[in-house]
């Protein structure tokens, strides 16, 4: 059982769901992954739910932000910081937007949500009682993150100056060269790919990559709920099998077996 209780700056440590249909989504998670869910009243901004295992926070499940109305349903990830305040203020100047904060969740914690040059969103997360996802990388979990763009060296120099991550090139044969994203520790958190990889469309983000035990039973079992197949499940040598698929509000998420899963 993978647990954490801290995370070094420049780490993803939260994601969330913003949906047009919570309850929707709690049922098609829920099934999906076994998720159970915390029920948090916001007050005039509705409720946010926290899927759980276990007991453990995986993430959370809002509805549309305010000014977002309409918007479709996606995934987003929250980066650890240790000074939310000190990283926002770097993001305009490397090229980026500021569209909230920074300002405080209570006392859970500190944040911003910002968007680097190519238009990916993503938050910045300063903890307080609440560190971000307490479980990962086993089925039901996030695994890995990536910032999908249209720009991959934009993107690597907007992140390296507003957070200090770093990146490092990944030979991957007959796919190609492949951008590892790393923490302000050097630890590999996730990766940087280029859009062309998706479906003609697919706008710069943030995306979730969720471990599952299999991946081609999990698609259709996505595929029995409503949802939808974006990217046929495929094996990448060393690294495992995956594929794309989307909720049926429209979200879209990758599901990923390790190379040992069997």
């Amino acid at each position: 059982m993978a647990k954490f209780e801290h995370y070094e700056q420049g780490t993803p440590s939260w994601i969330e769901l913003s949906t047009t249909d919570q309850a929707a989504a709690q049922a098609f998670y829920g099934e999906l992954f076994g998720w159970s869910y915390d029920d948090h009243d916001m007050g005039d901004m509705g409720h946010y739910y926290i899927p759980t295992l276990d007991g453990d926070e995986i993430g959370g499940i809002g509805g549309q932000p305010p000014g977002m109305e309409g918007h479709p349903a996606y995934w987003g990830v929250y980066l650890a910081v240790d000074d939310v305040d000190a990283a926002t203020a770097k993001v305009e100047d490397a090229g980026g937007k500021i569209e909230a904060g920074p300002f405080d969740v209570d006392t859970f914690g500190r944040m911003s949500a910002i968007q680097d040059p190519t238009g990916a969103r993503v938050g910045l997360w300063q903890a307080r009682d609440t560190i971000g996802t307490q479980r990962a990388n086993e089925p039901g979990t996030p695994t890995w993150n990536e910032c999908v763009t249209s720009d991959v060296a934009a993107a690597v120099a907007f992140y390296g100056a507003v957070l200090g991550m770093g990146s490092e090139a990944m030979d991957m044969g007959e796919a190609g060269t492949y951008t590892v994203l790393t923490n302000v520790q050097g630890r590999q958190i996730g990766g940087c790919m280029d859009l062309g990889m998706l479906p003609e469309g697919t706008p710069p983000h943030w995306n979730v990559y969720f471990n599952v035990e299999d991946v081609d039973a999990s698609v259709a079992r996505a595929e029995s709920l409503g949802g939808q197949a974006l990217v046929p499940a495929m094996d990448v040598p060393g690294v495992g099998r995956m594929a794309m698929v989307a909720d049926p509000q429209g979200a879209g998420f990758w599901v990923m077996s390790p190379p040992d899963a069997a």
